[in-house]
């Protein structure tokens, strides 16, 4: 397997993804659709062949540190954490802003935690959190 040409179309499909999400308040429905489920569910498929089709690992696994440093010195394991990243980054990032529109939260709002989830996932999950409380705090007069 060529693991180079793999993570680039990986990434690059990913990419995609995250343009049309800052796309999605012009389309809401095909961003759902491109970035909420169809890009993650390809790079899903993507990863559960890496899974399939790789060796085992002696001494790599996820018991330990020292497991997840072993299992990671594999180009196939890497490639394969590399686009679970992708895909449940992107979900997540989907998912941002189907709750942000649901709950009519401003899209400028949204635009630095999906920044942020691309860049340092969980530091936008979090950032989303922060501010949608406020957002609601302050649609529903409890600030």
């Amino acid at each position: 397997m060529n693991y180079e040409l793999a993570f680039s179309a990986a990434s690059i499909l990913a990419m995609i993804g995250w343009l049309v999400l800052l796309a999605s308040p012009f389309y809401p429905k095909w961003s759902d659709r491109i970035s909420g489920y169809l890009i993650p569910l390809i790079l899903s498929v993507g990863y559960v062949a890496l899974l399939a089709l790789s060796p085992s690992h002696d001494g790599g696994g996820f018991g330990s540190l020292a497991q997840v440093m072993k299992l990671f010195s594999y180009p196939d394991a890497l490639l394969a954490g590399w686009v679970h990243y992708l895909a449940f980054d992107l979900f997540i990032g989907a998912w941002q802003c189907r709750t942000a529109r649901a709950e009519g939260m401003k899209f400028w709002l949204v635009i630095p935690c999906l920044a942020l989830t691309f860049l340092v996932g969980p530091v936008g999950l979090l950032t989303f959190a922060v501010l949608r409380r406020g957002s609601l705090q302050l649609q529903t007069g409890n600030a």
